[in-house]
């Protein structure tokens, strides 16, 4: 009998998306927020997730927080020659009816001042700041540091450039 529950429990894990934890607003559904492990004395770390319109009318994110980072900035990466560089940007169009992904080499949320360091299979809370939407409260699950996002499990819902650095001391991210 264990080994048929063992057995059914993989086979039901396996069908359930990578991506499964969302949240969503009236207005916007945030699919997989999620970020990378830090070091214990690092001070940045990067949020992925996809952002979706519901409506006939498309929103800008215009901003994040989060009270585990001194600051959270949207930042972008432009070409500059053939160099790729991140740089902030005042705001993330999202598409009426569409979606936006910030993944990495791409959109992300930077957080600058950790106070925290974001332990593996933790969460860290985020506020996103839409135009319209107003405020959409997210938690971010924290993935192995060199994963792609693709690889997270589900979750309930309940990082070469230098940044400015907090003081704040390092404390424990939240478990999940």
């Amino acid at each position: 009998m264990l080994k048929i529950t063992v057995a059914l429990t993989l086979l039901l894990s396996t069908l359930v998306p990578a991506n499964a934890h969302q949240e969503e607003s009236e207005q916007m559904t945030v699919s997989h927020p999620w970020s990378r492990a830090t070091a214990p004395s690092q001070k940045t770390g990067a949020v992925f997730m996809e952002i979706s319109t519901k409506t006939g009318a498309g929103d800008r994110l215009i901003g994040a927080k989060s009270e585990d980072a001194d600051r959270v900035q949207i930042h972008g990466h432009t070409r500059d020659g053939d160099i790729m560089r991140m740089r902030p940007v005042e705001a993330v169009d999202i598409p009426a009816k569409g979606s936006v992904m910030l993944a990495p080499g791409g959109f992300h949320l930077m957080l600058i001042g950790l106070k925290v360091p974001l332990f593996e299979e933790t969460t860290i809370p985020i506020t996103l700041i839409f135009e319209k939407a107003g405020k959409v409260e997210v938690e971010a699950l924290i993935e192995a540091a060199g994963a792609s996002g693709r690889t997270a499990a589900p979750m309930k819902m309940d990082a070469d450039m230098k940044h400015g650095s907090g003081s704040a001391p390092a404390g424990s991210g939240k478990t999940k």
